[in-house]
């Protein structure tokens, strides 16, 4: 479980990869990511994951959801973990697919990597996946559907982390982001007003003056600590082995074979 893959994961596309330093007891942060029940709290990228069977050797199978204010995309999924291995760490690898037409991603694959460290946990994932929405989507994927999936991502990482190490609850952290984006939002339409009496008006420099202030005050105000930030992930591997998915993502069933097996199986 513990060997790596050879090449990175899933197709041409570059993956999405994130990583974030957790000061949390393995155990802990093992439940929070691994419970069906918990890990959608926490992840923009899901709002329901619903556990359908396990697989007598050992891989999950699940359905997850993804609501939008009109429609909800559905997929499935096969999940495999090992939270024992020799060298301390663990692992988990999942596969997962959809055949809803309105979803970005298509099929794709990735991991999870718990590595132990002295201050807590090294938490990792990379993942990949074929783009969704036919050509429109595969126009959109590299310029934005994946750069987006990589900060939702890494910022719901960050509010795993607050919860793990603060008890810090992700609705709440969730809540105060958007209070914090919308005053600096507020603070930079108010810095655009502002400039404009800055050349029609006698007191140009002024009111310049206080446009730039209003500015600066929205970008380097710092957020308080309860704030989840995207930044605080590293967004690019450090190193190549980081990038590489575990071995046994290999083997793990793709969640299209098992519907496949189950429908000879139900015809026999």
């Amino acid at each position: 479980m513990g060997e790596h893959q050879r090449r990175p994961l899933f197709g041409d596309h570059r993956q999405v990869y994130v990583e974030i330093a957790i000061r949390a007891p393995m155990e802990r942060l093992w439940t929070l990511s691994q419970d069906p029940d918990l890990h959608p709290r926490w992840d923009l990228r899901f709002s329901r994951i619903v556990p359908t069977g396990r697989e007598p050797d050992g891989p999950t199978r699940f359905r997850y959801e993804f609501r939008l204010p009109f429609h909800t995309i559905k997929g499935t999924g096969t999940s495999l973990g090992n939270r024992f291995r020799g060298d301390g760490q663990a692992t988990s690898v999942l596969k997962f697919s959809t055949t809803d037409p309105l979803s970005p991603i298509g099929p794709g694959s990735g991991y999870w990597r718990y590595i132990p460290t002295e201050q807590g946990v090294r938490f990792v994932t990379g993942y990949n996946y074929q783009p969704g929405m036919g050509r429109f989507g595969g126009m959109l994927d590299g310029p934005v559907i994946r750069p987006l999936l990589g900060w939702a991502t890494a910022l719901s990482f960050d509010r795993l982390r607050l919860w793990a190490e603060s008890d810090v609850d992700p609705r709440q952290s969730r809540n105060r982001w958007i209070i914090d984006a919308t005053a600096r939002s507020a603070g930079l339409l108010a810095a655009a007003f502002l400039i404009r009496p800055a050349f029609t008006s006698g007191r140009a420099d002024a009111a310049l003056i206080l446009a730039l202030g209003t500015a600066l005050a929205a970008l380097v105000t710092p957020s308080h600590w309860t704030v989840p930030r995207a930044r605080r992930c590293l967004r690019r591997a450090p190193d190549r082995r980081s990038a590489l998915a575990p071995s046994a993502l290999g083997s793990l069933p793709s969640p299209e074979k098992k519907q496949a097996q189950a429908q000879t199986v139900g015809q026999e």
